[in-house]
């Protein structure tokens, strides 16, 4: 009788709170983005003059799971992050920005990164180019962007919610910079 009261405890507690999010150190996500926006940056093999901007590893909200979201709506947990680095190539012209696009998107496919969305789009006034893949191992993303009003690639790489120490604080995160290698090499 105890262990069938403890089974629909336990099996309550899931479903009130949904499946738990996965453990995460902030910093060795920050250098897995980084790591990962580095392969993107050297598989796009742009000429040398087109530099890429740096960018910074943010996090964002997560919600609650399970039941227990519907009593917490719109309440992001502050012990779940999810984690992103943007920054973009600006002046890149579309034939420069599809075939530095053919090169990375190959790149993932022979990683075995699974394409979850298309973006190309045209209208009368407009040209967009851009797709999503994701590393089945995980889930983190990485999104390729460009347009002809711009002309700049833009570049987003994510990492899923996770759960984060107590003792994270973003706003004094060393980890959160990003430059591309190439450029701080002296490019």
């Amino acid at each position: 009788m105890m262990a069938l009261l403890v089974a629909a405890v336990v099996a309550g507690n899931v479903v009130w709170n949904g499946a738990p999010y996965p453990s995460a150190d902030p910093d060795a996500v920050a250098q897995r983005l980084k790591a990962r926006s580095d392969e993107v940056y050297d598989g796009f093999a742009l000429p040398e003059k087109y530099a890429a901007d740096p960018g910074r590893v943010d996090t964002g909200a997560c919600y609650h799971r399970g039941l227990r979201s519907i009593a917490h709506i719109d309440e992001a947990r502050s012990d779940v992050r999810s984690f992103g680095l943007d920054w973009s190539v600006p002046d890149v012209p579309e034939a420069t920005a599809r075939d530095a696009q053919r090169r990375v998107r190959r790149q993932l496919v022979q990683k075995g990164w699974k394409l979850t969305h298309e973006g190309d789009r045209a209208g009368a006034a407009f040209r967009q180019l851009g797709f999503r893949f994701e590393n089945p191992e995980g889930g983190d993303q990485v999104d390729v962007r460009w347009n002809n009003s711009t002309t700049t690639l833009f570049i987003s790489v994510y990492a899923p919610c996770a759960q984060v120490p107590d003792e994270f604080v973003e706003d004094d995160w060393s980890e959160a910079d990003w430059h591309p290698k190439e450029q701080s090499a002296g490019r």
